[in-house]
């Protein structure tokens, strides 16, 4: 049986506290060969559950359920911004050194990042905290946009669910897509008298994201191009409505919103690979229709200009009195 280890810290939100025990006991419910064993790992032993609504919680476990877990999910908290405990640094890297999968939920992202295991890799948090993570540790390459980033054995995510989609994400990634739309079902299924009416519109929407594949590679293939709505609503031969509902169902973003994360994460990789490039240059390569609407995109994003940014992730310092709009060519 897989184990889990879920890592919790004083302020943890309640609700990421208990939502992976629902889903993991879904999937026993649902596929009882694919249960796992959960590890409630609380540091200190005794957490109170951030407001509006504490809760005082006692866990089994310390930091020794951590030891020899193959996935260790660390949960959001309230005091992301100090230093973690003693010994969950020590931890982490240990896991990360015997090839487990470390995941965070949130802001859980900012102690995997103090631990220095999320150097050089892509990442995301609470959309709220974006820009601080950024700041806090340039290291980390920050997805602004993303809901769930995965990097060779890190996954992180944002938003209210986030637990829910790391959690099903790691169901399908070790038992399948079956097995994780079944956990699912399981979930949502409602306990009324159109309960099998309600499955078969869920096995139909869940189906429906499928078709969508072609449209995501053809818009990241086009985002250099000035592309509408529209645009990608001809492409995937719907309504703009229609696209709009099965295209969040099947990347948790808008057309439009994944449009601009694919953006900036070539317009990133650019400043970070590309030394000779203007500012200019890579606002027109990667599709925006001016560097001026790119530097405010990518200063709400991280938190920084193009130029600060690049200047972080080289070691260097980017020239005194420089601003976002300053006129001429930015390197």
């Amino acid at each position: 049986m897989s184990v889990i280890a879920l890592l919790v810290l004083d302020g943890v939100p309640a609700h990421q506290l208990t939502t992976p025990g629902l889903v993991l006991d879904a999937v026993a419910r649902s596929a009882p060969e694919a249960a796992y064993e959960l590890r409630v790992c609380a540091v200190p032993r005794t957490v109170t559950t951030a407001r509006p609504a504490p809760l005082t919680v006692t866990a089994d476990r310390g930091l020794d359920g951590v030891d020899g877990a193959g996935t260790v999910l660390v949960a959001g908290h309230d005091g992301f911004r100090a230093e973690p405990p003693p010994g969950v640094v020590e931890a982490l890297r240990a896991a990360v050194d015997r090839g487990s999968r470390v995941l965070a939920v949130g802001t859980g992202a900012f102690t995997l990042a103090a631990a220095g295991v999320l150097d050089g890799r892509r990442a995301t948090t609470e959309w709220s905290h974006v820009p601080e993570l950024a700041a806090r540790h340039p290291r980390v390459a920050v997805d602004p946009a993303g809901t769930l980033v995965v990097d060779g054995p890190f996954r992180t995510s944002a938003g209210f669910l986030g637990g829910l989609d790391l959690c099903l994400r790691l169901v399908e990634e070790d038992h399948g897509a079956e097995v994780a739309a079944a956990t699912v079902r399981h979930l949502v299924l409602p306990v009324y008298d159109d309960a099998g009416a309600a499955r078969a519109e869920l096995e139909r929407a869940l189906a429906e994201t499928g078709g969508l594949e072609p449209t995501v590679r053809w818009l990241e293939a086009s985002a250099d191009r000035p592309l509408t709505l529209a645009d990608i609503a001809a492409h995937a031969r719907l309504s703009p409505r229609t696209l709009d509902r099965r295209f969040r169902a099947h990347t948790g973003l808008s057309p439009l919103q994944y449009l601009l994360r694919v953006r900036l994460d070539r317009a990133r990789h650019l400043l970070e690979h590309d030394d000779g490039a203007t500012i200019e240059d890579i606002a027109a390569r990667v599709g925006f229709g001016s560097s001026a609407s790119f530097r405010r995109h990518f200063r709400d994003a991280t938190g920084r200009t193009p130029r600060d940014y690049r200047a972080a992730r080289n070691g260097t310092t980017a020239p005194p009195g420089s601003t976002p709009t300053e006129g001429g060519p930015s390197r």
